[in-house]
């Protein structure tokens, strides 16, 4: 999979934060590159605070100058923006133990 390069796509986000590591981890698997700025949460960038003015928080994804917040929701944005063959992301955006049910009982047994 090639990386495709995208202008002025940056992350904001901290190391030890999950929900960065699930955004990351989504424009991995999409191949897409992307400018990754570590914050210090207890001495906000101006950029945290410009695009995220009201909660402060990580990650903030932005493209083009647009900022999205929550990781599932820059999941999902990742997801449709940069389109592949098969939508790899979707088990991303829902909690683990959905979905795994009975099937997956069986399928061991």
């Amino acid at each position: 999979m090639a990386a495709e390069q995208e202008e002025g796509l940056k992350l904001l986000g901290v190391r030890a934060s999950p929900y960065s590591h699930r955004v990351l981890l989504a424009l991995k698997l999409k191949g897409v590159q992307h400018e990754y700025l570590q914050e210090n949460l207890e001495h906000k960038s101006q950029q945290l605070l410009k695009y995220n003015p009201i909660h402060k928080k990580v990650p903030v994804l932005v493209h083009k100058e647009k900022p999205i917040i929550e990781s599932l929701v820059i999941v999902e944005y990742i997801d449709e923006t940069w389109m592949v063959t098969i939508s790899c992301l979707r088990s991303l955006t829902k909690e683990p133990w959905l979905g795994s049910g009975p099937s997956l009982l069986l399928k061991s047994a």
